[in-house]
């Protein structure tokens, strides 16, 4: 099953000629998952050539402009074609006022069921069979959550080879020890899964941090994830400016990444101080504290495979 990230948007507080506001789409096999919508989703979601009309959900940090002005247009163009699936969309308060209000004062024609969900976290907001998303709180100057995508544990390997030396033959009965039940071999005798079964494997995790105050706390929520998009705004000499505006630098981002073990983060929301060429500084700083630090940049695409 195929996991992968795109970033829509790497920009905070204001859309740059060559910087759209945060967005950053999931894709894993046919659901799609986007994780705030700002100023310039659209674009990108073109230039990639992602198939956003058929979104699942849409999960959002906090109701400030730059993380929610893309999402208008987003419902509208998606009553563009025949849509039966209902859009559900997730925050914090004020989240179901802005979509109700942006529906009424623009007369969307919306034809199909949008339903918008109020959270108070820490709390499971979303899940299937396999997998669950579940929010977490921010700092930040108005209510704010993070949010992570976590997979259940996979079955081990199946061991075809031991199955056949239980006297288990080739056919329905390793699909039912596959799917954990116990089958009758041909000699009279139960085996169990376990006995042909290698350990659980590890599902992956993704996790969407943006617009808060640093908080050790937070390593916490997003430890062992694959990938760790977090917001990385300032340059370490401006950390009062950071904590006055409840935002973090790129030294904190690192410190969040190193302290919860994740296998790679990248960086976004970066302040339009800072031109393309001047975020090596952020990167330098970061870099100094987890080596492995990435920037994220508009349309970056990032796979996120199973480690086992």
């Amino acid at each position: 099953m195929n996991m992968e990230a795109f970033i829509l948007g790497c920009g905070g507080m204001m859309p740059l000629p060559y910087r759209h506001l945060t967005s950053v789409l999931l894709r894993r096999d046919g659901d799609l998952f986007l994780f705030d919508g700002g100023e310039g989703t659209q674009v990108s979601l073109k230039r990639l050539n992602l198939k956003w009309k058929k979104i699942n959900a849409i999960f959002v940090s906090h109701t400030h402009a730059d993380h929610v002005t893309g999402l208008p247009g987003i419902l509208m163009l998606s009553a563009q074609v025949d849509r039966t699936e209902p859009l559900y969309i997730y925050g914090p308060p004020k989240i179901k006022e802005y979509i109700e209000t942006s529906r009424r004062v623009l007369d969307m024609y919306i034809n199909y069921p949008i339903v918008v969900k109020e959270i108070t976290a820490p709390c499971v907001v979303h899940g299937g069979e396999d997998f669950y998303i579940r929010a977490f709180p921010l700092d930040h100057t108005k209510t704010c959550v993070g949010y992570t995508l976590e997979e259940l544990d996979r079955p081990g390997e199946f061991n075809p080879d031991t199955a056949r030396e239980l006297g288990v033959p080739c056919g329905p009965l390793w699909g039912k020890l596959q799917k954990g039940e116990e089958v009758q071999a041909e000699d009279g005798s139960i085996v169990k899964p376990e006995q042909v079964m290698g350990k659980p494997r590890s599902g992956r995790k993704f996790s969407f941090v943006t617009d808060t105050l640093y908080k050790p706390s937070i390593a916490d929520e997003v430890r062992g994830s694959d990938l760790l998009v977090c917001e990385g705004m300032f340059e370490h000499a401006l950390l009062d400016q950071a904590k006055e505006k409840k935002h973090m630098t790129a030294v904190q981002a690192a410190t969040i990444a190193r302290d919860a073990n994740v296998r790679r983060m990248c960086m976004i929301h970066y302040s339009p101080r800072y031109t393309d060429k001047e975020l090596s500084v952020l990167l330098e700083e970061a870099q100094a504290v987890w080596p492995q630090a990435e920037l994220s940049k508009d349309r970056m695409h990032i796979e996120i495979p199973y480690i086992d």
